[in-house]
């Protein structure tokens, strides 16, 4: 008997070593390693896709399509990008046009969340300004300047006001998408559980529809930098100096690297809040289950 509860013993000490080595395997033992993996999966294709239209931009000018002064190579613009953006006046108008931005944008977040949680919710509203949301929201933004500098001049809120027609009509719709795509299981979840009218709507309607909502929040996003972008070229403030006032002037003086090399700090920009706007998306898709995996 003693021979049985020793075999056993020696029998249970080999099988706890051999899971708490499989444990260890599947745990993994190299969290910096695994770190460094994702760190590359992310940034391998884009670091792929800039080389491919370098190179793709290089083939063109040597195909002689236009003279060197007129398109430039990679090699010629990127020393003139290195020089711009180690400079104080590009910062200044870095400064100004992200300052422009963050206004614009967050007027329009207030102005499509209001719309759209009224349209949303009441079904007259709905049937009166469903179609003109979609309808502002398909007019080209540069459309509305000169109605713009006619009540506002050539100032600050003649931009704004465009930033604002061109973004919030995108928040506004991917909000009542949102809510239009509720379950409606949930809906009668909430009201066995109690919610009714605003209580519906905050504690259920509202965080259901929060993936759609970023949605939209991201395509207002866009609409909203590329009429910043079409406002600094057209509506030229005093002595300001914005991304849109170096491009012009770039323009005026048929600088083509300075050009190039501006355009490719709005490309960065965009990319980046691309990426931001990308993160909290995948954050919500994790937390509400909906991230299948790559």
């Amino acid at each position: 008997m003693a021979h049985d509860t020793a075999h056993k013993r020696d029998t249970g000490d080999r099988l706890n070593r051999e899971l708490a080595g499989l444990d260890a395997l599947e745990l993994g033992g190299h969290p910096g390693r695994d770190r460094l993996s994702r760190v590359w999966n992310a940034v391998w294709p884009m670091f792929t896709a800039v080389l491919i239209a370098l190179a793709a931009w290089q083939i063109v000018v040597w195909t002689g399509w236009k003279e060197p002064w007129v398109l430039p190579g990679p090699g010629d613009t990127l020393p003139v990008f290195w020089d711009q953006v180690t400079s104080g006046r590009f910062w200044e108008a870095v400064g100004l046009t992200m300052q422009r931005a963050a206004i614009g944008f967050a007027a329009s977040v207030l102005v499509g969340v209001v719309v759209g949680t009224l349209v949303s919710r009441f079904r007259v509203l709905r049937r009166a300004f469903g179609s003109l949301i979609t309808g502002l929201q398909t007019m080209p933004s540069i459309a509305w300047f000169p109605l713009a500098i006619l009540l506002f001049k050539l100032s600050e809120s003649a931009i704004l006001f465009v930033v604002v027609l061109g973004a919030a009509p995108s928040i506004a719709n991917g909000l009542i998408a949102g809510v239009d795509y509720t379950p409606p299981i949930l809906l009668r979840a909430g009201k066995v559980m109690g919610l009714r009218g605003l209580n519906l709507y905050r504690h259920l309607i509202m965080p259901a529809s929060l993936p759609s909502f970023v949605a939209g929040l991201k395509q207002g996003w866009a609409f909203a930098w590329r009429s910043l972008m079409a406002g600094e070229l057209l509506v030229i403030i005093g002595d300001t100096t914005s991304l849109g006032v170096l491009l012009s002037q770039a323009r005026e003086l048929n600088n083509t690297a300075d050009m190039i090399s501006y355009m490719i700090v709005i490309l960065i920009i965009g990319i980046f809040i691309d990426q931001v706007f990308g993160a909290v998306d995948n954050a919500i898709r994790s937390r509400w289950g909906l991230d299948a995996g790559d």
